[in-house]
């Protein structure tokens, strides 16, 4: 019963690894927002400063992505 995964799943997939990637690469690229992101679990204000950017990240992901 081993089905092989839909072309969307797959797509998905792709989009998650390529996102980890990239997000990987900024780190090393940029290492100051691996500290920022260090001291975010440290202190709570840092904290929501690192959520509020990634849901802005987020909504603009999404807002591009959106068809017309």
């Amino acid at each position: 019963m081993n089905h092989p995964w839909p072309p969307h799943r797959k797509k998905a997939l792709g989009k998650l690894i390529l996102l980890i990637l990239f997000a990987v690469g900024l780190f090393l690229l940029f290492p100051i927002t691996l500290s920022f992101i260090e001291a975010a679990t440290r202190s709570i204000r840092v904290l929501w400063w690192l959520i509020l950017l990634l849901a802005l990240g987020g909504w603009l992901y999404w807002s591009a992505s959106r068809k017309s």
